[in-house]
């Protein structure tokens, strides 16, 4: 793949830096990351997160490891899962949990919403049906919300609660009494969470490394 020293001259390299937003700079420190995870090799397993201190303690770890073997976030018709990933793939995961750049247009913005927002739902879409249950939608807004240095898990939770009855409502309260309730579907994933920054909200951390920061 190269070392960091030679990514200027990578003409693949500055592909991906196109593709995912991160500089050269950012994509040698994630590739010295994902040399790290891999123990030198050219492919990352399931197994090798296990290495990831900061993912131990996350709620929806299993979410967040599965969705680097996901062919959804690889492919437009992706289906079904990778047994391994290599670099670009990882990188190409990082990047939905990278804040926007400073300098984003109202519609580079909202087409990136839009890409972090399908990301997450498939996260939480496990069976690939294109709906989620209500059950999993309080999951996504509780993780979401908890994030927010402003509120309280228990807060949190009471507000994902309410959330989820509100969906509910919306949802299944205009079915006829013959209908059957097949979840949420992405377009009202949209529509829920439209107020919800989620832009800035989707981060996490990997060996000592915030995405959050990796916005230049």
């Amino acid at each position: 793949m190269g070392s960091f020293q030679s990514l200027p001259f990578d003409h693949h390299y500055r592909t991906l830096s196109k593709k995912t937003g991160f500089s050269l700079e950012q994509i040698g420190i994630l590739h010295n990351r994902f040399k790290q995870l891999s123990l030198n090799e050219e492919t990352l397993r399931r197994d090798d997160f296990n290495k990831v201190q900061d993912l131990k303690d996350n709620p929806i770890r299993s979410q967040i490891v599965e969705a680097f073997f996901d062919r959804r976030n690889f492919q437009k018709d992706g289906v079904g899962s990778m047994e391994e990933i290599g670099f670009e793939e990882f990188l190409t995961v990082m990047s939905y949990f990278r804040a926007p750049a400073l300098h984003t247009t109202e519609e580079q913005r909202e087409e990136i919403r839009r890409a972090k927002l399908r990301f997450l739902f498939n996260m939480h879409d496990t069976d690939n049906d294109g709906t989620i249950t209500l059950e999993e939608y309080r999951h996504v807004v509780e993780e979401l919300l908890s994030r927010s240095g402003s509120l309280g898990k228990e807060t949190a939770k009471g507000i994902a609660d309410a959330a989820m009855l509100e969906v509910a409502s919306i949802s299944v309260g205009h079915m006829a009494p013959d209908e059957f309730y097949e979840g949420i579907t992405f377009e009202d994933f949209l529509k829920i969470l439209k107020e919800l920054e989620i832009e800035t909200r989707m981060n996490i951390r990997f060996l000592n490394m915030d995405t959050t920061v990796l916005c230049k």
